[in-house]
């Protein structure tokens, strides 16, 4: 009777249009032709059903809305035949099919999410296609008699998922804190410092007792120091501040921040992850925008063990946002030249040549025709103008002030994007580390290599480090491809149970709230049941 999502995003709104249509057109008799799948033979709701309006009313710990899937309603309708209130024989087959589309459309949601992501974010690569298919999946686990199992493998199988399932559980109990019912304020103080007296200490304890940071309230020091300090330090930990345990204007705002406000960022990763990739792949590399963070996954039957974990360095917000997309590394090149991108070569590199000629040769600068691949090596007007008109490009030869640094990690795709060293190493130590023109630069890139060539035995640290060191550059085709994955998630709960949130610098949070706050607003049910 009801017809498979496999092009969700295209079409969920048809489908409710269409299903909604037919009960209202179909007879008993067309209902009929079709078996019940949660109401059994004498009229009663099956096991599996109770069991499904238990799953939908508990849509929330999925960060979903019980109420987009009418679970009150059907709670209601099925309490009553299993009350023994018996409704008309023609209103079962009504009931039946509205707890099926509700299932389906939350198994759909809960699978690939609720917004199509190439709607909202003009950077946004499509990731792996899915082709779940809700109503088969749906009816295979009925009939199996493993709902639950079949609901738990549905949620997104990325390991940080099942994390922030119970963060979210965790802040809405916050949420209830009334430590949040006044702000905090430090004035007169423009910051408040280890060893200072404060009024507010016993408000300021309690909201740190009830995020996590403080241990215990007992035997709390007069003033601002001891356990409290190093509570504070814990809380700037999780939000990517600087952890000197001084409360100055941010530290102030952020444990100002509602909880409920956390939630709801929460709730927002936890869609984003729906449209992320299970980490599959014997080797994975991920690469978090708002954190800076670059992590390099192996993944075995028993699990998925992080190798290693770097700092990065991510495109501007401003105007060269980094995109998110997944690919595959295929080639390293050691000692690369820069192949300096026209736009940058127009807007920037000519700009800066005629006004500093010497800038040319002090950054080993050269010419290189696109035609036939011709190097020169002369700066003049003449070359400069091909260059605005696309007949010349720019490149950088090899060596220590390469922008690209001394090694270059190749996944293609249509962005151009790609991670590489750095001659400005000391930009790691930022906190906000979004500088580049798109591509990500590594803090570590030696690590980052023996991870990608590991398999490769001929390949030690020791020929790594020389082939970058050479000043003459080779590529490496890889045995063996290692996946790369860009993310964008602004809550990562850690395998300690610890929660930290990280600032939405390209807005890409705010983007998604919107677009799900829309879709609450458009999308809703019109059927009506009966009793």
């Amino acid at each position: 009777m009801l017809f498979g999502m496999s092009k969700l995003f295209l079409c969920k709104k048809l489908y409710v249009w269409c299903f909604c249509s037919a009960l209202i057109l179909l007879t008993p008799a067309c209902w009929a032709t079709e078996a019940l799948l949660w109401i059994t033979s004498d009229g009663r709701p099956s096991q599996e059903a109770m069991q499904a309006i238990g799953i939908l009313i508990n849509a929330d710990k999925e960060a979903l809305l019980p109420e987009d899937y009418q679970a009150q309603l059907l709670r209601e309708g099925f309490g009553q035949i299993k009350a023994g209130n018996k409704p008309a024989a023609s209103d079962l087959p009504a009931l039946d099919a509205a707890l099926t589309f509700s299932m389906q459309n939350f198994l759909a949601d809960l699978h690939i999410g609720r917004v199509d992501p190439r709607k909202i974010q003009e950077n946004f690569a499509a990731l792996t296609t899915d082709q779940f298919n809700p109503a088969t999946y749906l009816r295979t686990a009925v009939s199996e008699h493993r709902l639950a199992e079949a609901v738990s493998a549905a949620a997104p199988g990325v390991p940080l998922y099942a994390r922030l399932r119970q963060a979210l559980a965790s802040y809405k109990i916050i949420a209830k804190n009334p430590a949040w019912n006044t702000p905090l304020v430090i004035f007169p103080l423009k910051k408040l410092e280890p060893g200072n007296h404060y009024q507010d200490l016993a408000v300021l304890a309690q909201r740190l007792l009830a995020l996590g940071d403080l241990a215990s309230a007992e035997a709390l020091p007069g003033r601002y120091e001891g356990v409290l300090v190093d509570a504070i330090k814990a809380f700037q930990e999780r939000h990517n501040l600087v952890a000197d345990g001084v409360i100055g204007r941010q530290t102030l705002a952020y444990l100002n921040v509602l909880p409920s406000t956390r939630v709801r960022q929460i709730e927002v990763t936890m869609e984003r992850l729906r449209w992320t990739p299970v980490l599959e792949n014997p080797r994975m590399i991920t690469i978090n925008i708002p954190e800076f963070v670059l992590r390099a996954y192996q993944v075995h039957e028993q699990g998925i063990d992080v190798q290693g974990k770097m700092r990065v360095i991510v495109g501007k917000a401003l105007d060269t946002r980094t995109p998110i997309f997944e690919a595959d590394m295929q080639f390293i090149e050691f000692s690369p030249y820069w192949n300096v991108p026209s736009s940058i070569a127009t807007k920037e590199i000519v700009p800066k040549l005629k006004q500093n000629p010497h800038y040319f040769e002090d950054q080993d600068f050269e010419f290189v025709s696109v035609a036939g691949g011709q190097v020169i090596n002369v700066l003049t007007d003449k070359n400069l103008q091909a260059v605005s008109r696309g007949e010349l490009r720019i490149r950088q030869r090899p060596g220590p002030k390469n922008a690209l640094g001394d090694i270059k990690f190749v996944f293609p795709n249509n962005d151009h994007i790609y991670l590489h060293h750095t001659p400005a190493p000391q930009l790691f130590r930022q906190d906000r580390r979004d500088f580049s023109h798109g591509c990500i630069r590594v803090e570590d890139p030696v690590a980052l290599a023996k991870f990608v060539l590991q398999d490769e035995t001929q390949w030690d640290e020791i020929r790594i480090v020389e082939a970058m060191k050479a000043g003459q550059s080779t590529t490496l085709k890889l045995n063996k491809p290692v996946r790369v994955l860009i993310t964008y998630s602004t809550v990562i709960s850690k395998t300690d149970g610890r929660t930290f949130f990280y600032s939405d610098i390209y807005g890409q949070d705010k983007m998604l709230d919107n677009a799900l706050r829309k879709r609450k607003n458009q999308d809703h049910f019109v059927q009506r049941i009966s009793h």
